[in-house]
């Protein structure tokens, strides 16, 4: 078969030949959703009998590692305007699965006009897109390539096929510094006509909205775990600007670490590890009571974890922080899943959770998990 569009009748019955892990997105759409969805996302020639959402160049599925039973995502797209990150925080999720060195995507401007005309010619109906989730689309490459600029650009110029619009960075400052408060502004005003409009305007939902991660208050922790991200200083300057220029913001103090004295048997300090300590209680009470000042949405949080790189050894912070999970786990062990070792649950909410929750409310600041914050945007 070498026509590029299949109709209508195959490509319905494209949709019914979806991987069970991703079918729940398609329940319950029309007949003529569930082709649009599969024409975009699904090869359409391939002969296996279960297909993935593997077709899109740019404009991807969010997350297509995770089965919707446990990260019931849905229909939503992540663009990903770089590969690798400058940033170098040694505790990120992405190495797991992404090169060390940032880079550009070759033809960017290209792939991403030929989803847009996907997106368009298949009907495709509208949904969250997310960027970035693997890499920063702030960081410095951006000066010189403006690719996340030009994604912008395109998403407002099919703003009807988005619905809200989400920014995930560690350097807030330089888009209001690159003058891209305007672009940030448009894309969270809907049109009236707009599918989604009346839904985002009731729930509360932005049209647009900016997440910015700054999990340290102290220059010595984040110069010892985000070694070539922006400054605390530097993301807080960010954050005033998007904020005084009406711009919503959500502050990710994300990931949370285990506040010292660690273990009990002796109780030790990040020091007997030759660890810098990441958060105190007294960080975390001016990071929540600067996220009330400044007038976030929310705060996000979810415990570190340590990730193994793909094809690496730890960094010798994270084998220490290995170490410092083995002193607070004992005498259980952290869990290996998904690539990367974590706190046992009840641990983990006890030590690191349950105390960051309780600040949040005694400071007056609502908190999100990330998962839950993810899967609510609509």
């Amino acid at each position: 078969m070498n026509r590029e569009v299949l109709d209508a009748s195959e490509a319905l019955a494209l949709a019914q030949k979806v991987d069970p892990q991703f079918a729940p997105a398609w329940a319950g759409r029309s007949p003529e959703e569930q082709a649009a969805l599969a024409l975009y996302f699904l090869p359409h020639h391939s002969a296996k009998p279960s297909l993935t959402p593997t077709r899109p160049r740019v404009i991807k599925w969010y997350c297509p590692f995770a089965c919707q039973s446990s990260f019931p995502s849905g229909h939503r797209y992540c663009i990903n305007t770089f590969t690798g990150c400058a940033h170098k925080c040694v505790y990120c999720y992405a190495m797991s699965y992404m090169q060390a060195e940032a880079a550009l995507k070759r033809d960017f401007e290209r792939m991403i006009d030929r989803d847009m005309n996907d997106l368009e010619r298949f009907d495709v109906p509208p949904a969250p897109v997310h960027l970035s989730n693997s890499t920063d689309p702030f960081q410095s490459l951006e000066t010189a390539s403006g690719h996340t600029k030009y994604a912008l650009t395109q998403i407002l110029v099919h703003r009807h096929r988005f619905t809200s619009v989400r920014m995930l960075t560690k350097n807030p400052l330089l888009p209001v510094q690159l003058g891209y408060i305007d672009f940030f502004r448009r894309l969270g005003e809907l049109a009236p006509d707009h599918p989604h409009a009346a839904a985002l305007r009731q729930g509360g939902f932005p049209g647009f909205c900016i997440e910015v991660s700054l999990a340290f208050w102290r220059e010595d922790a984040r110069a010892a775990y985000d070694p070539c991200a922006p400054t605390v200083e530097q993301r807080m300057e960010g954050i005033r600007a998007l904020r005084a220029a009406g711009i919503p913001v959500v502050l990710r103090i994300d990931p949370l670490f285990p506040r010292a004295p660690l273990g009990a048997d002796p109780a030790k300090t990040y020091a007997s590890f030759d660890l810098v300590q990441p958060q105190s209680a007294e960080d975390i009470d001016n990071l929540v009571g600067f996220a009330r000042d400044v007038g976030v949405l929310h705060v996000v949080h979810s415990p570190a974890k340590i990730v193994q790189p793909r094809g690496r050894k730890l960094s010798p912070a994270m084998q220490a922080m290995r170490r410092v999970y083995d002193c607070v786990a004992a005498p259980d062990k952290p869990i290996f899943r998904g690539g990367a070792w974590r706190l046992p649950d009840a641990i983990a909410r006890a030590q690191i959770t349950e105390p960051f929750l309780e600040t949040c409310r005694r400071v007056g600041v609502a908190a999100k998990y990330c998962k839950h914050n993810l899967i609510e945007t609509p």
